[in-house]
């Protein structure tokens, strides 16, 4: 079952989902969750700095690799496919409790997507705007099928329901549903294997402007630099009760600053002068990760990283999907029809968000993402 803001358990659907847009697409080259951003950036930078010297290692990475059939299962219903050089990548983060991940809470048999950024990279490949969507976000959910049964369309489901009852090509569906975008890819990871990235890395460095103390993430930190190893870092991802308003949005914007705080340290990161830490980071991530079938060979995802290699943090505009808060559950966010529909379009037409598009969102009004520099 989904759950608020606090974690209580709730009914994923109740209220009226808002914004809906259909469009044109292009075509180019949780408390727990939110990590896959940070290892598909990660994968990039080790498969294009490792390049031909993977070479004979690439049967076995192959081999890491988890592919599923997106366009199979969806079929032609989908948004337009427009050529022009940008690409649009829905990155996801799932909750399974099984195996190494059962320490995070009980396996309850199925998973839901708590993490999901549209990451949409403009013609030319030089800068990307990404764009995270809350998992509390009230959303017009289509019908999926998964496991031979279909699950019918919801007017009012919890966004992160999406994945529960149809794995990701309903969150596929369902985030093209809301856009009129087209994803061109997808990208998932775990716990685990975050972790496990985070140490072969040998850490991230990151300076707190204050205290971060999360009795639920079991993170402390006092104000000042660290350099967090995998476990550390994976909870100051999933920490929200030591910062802000302890809201879902406050976590997304601590997260939005880690992630650049990641880019910038893996420049400096000599793989060539240490093979044995290129193949553990590349060895690693290709078990992390879940794509969809285009992208499930260690080739295609070396081009594809070749394709990102021009975008650091600096290129990357990080915002959030506006919303504002449920008036009848502040548990909950509705989208700001208005503005949603003028960030889909902006991206439907490879444009810049204007910042009229979140102005005014409880997501973007946040201060949280200050706490990491």
């Amino acid at each position: 079952m989904a759950e608020d803001f606090n974690g209580t358990p709730v009914n994923p659907g109740r209220h009226r989902a808002r914004g809906a847009a259909g469009g044109r697409r292009r075509k180019g080259p949780s408390t727990r969750r939110r990590t896959v951003h940070y290892v598909v950036w990660t994968l990039a930078a080790v498969l294009v700095l490792g390049g031909a010297g993977l070479g004979y290692l690439y049967f076995k990475l192959n081999g890491n690799l988890t592919g599923v059939d997106v366009n199979a299962a969806l079929g032609p219903d989908r948004p337009k496919n427009v050529d022009d050089g940008s690409m649009d990548i829905l990155v996801l983060g799932s909750d399974s409790r099984a195996g190494k991940n059962a320490k995070y809470g009980t396996d309850e048999g199925t998973s839901r997507s708590d993490t999901a950024m549209i990451v949409h990279v403009y013609k030319g490949h030089k800068k990307a705007s990404v764009v995270s969507i809350p998992r509390d976000t009230l959303v017009k959910r289509p019908s999926c099928a998964k496991g031979g049964q279909q699950t019918p369309a919801m007017r009012e489901a919890m966004f992160n329901s999406a994945y529960e009852v149809g794995g990701p090509a309903c969150t596929v569906k369902t985030i093209e549903s809301m856009t009129g975008i087209r994803m061109d890819h997808f990208l998932e990871v775990d716990f685990s294997g975050f972790k496990q990235l985070i140490n072969d890395l040998g850490g991230v460095n990151i300076t707190t402007t204050a205290s971060i103390h999360d009795k639920k993430s079991h993170l402390d930190l006092e104000a000042g630099p660290h350099t967090l190893d995998g476990e550390q870092a994976l909870g100051l991802v999933r920490t929200r009760h030591g910062i802000g308003d302890g809201s879902d949005l406050g976590r997304i914007k601590l997260q939005q600053a880690f992630v650049k705080a990641l880019l910038d340290q893996i420049k400096h990161v000599d793989l060539f002068g240490n093979p044995q830490k290129l193949y553990d980071l590349a060895d690693t991530a290709t078990k992390a990760l879940t794509t969809d079938s285009d992208l499930a060979s260690v080739n295609k995802l070396r081009g594809f990283a070749e394709s990102l290699k021009g975008i650091g943090s600096g290129d990357m505009k990080m915002t959030t999907l506006p919303v504002q808060y449920d008036p009848q559950n502040p548990a909950r966010v509705l989208p700001m029809e208005r503005k949603a529909h003028l960030m889909w379009t902006a991206l439907r037409n490879d444009q810049p968000i204007p910042a009229s598009a979140t102005k005014g969102s409880a997501g973007d009004a946040t201060s949280a993402g200050k706490v990491v520099k």
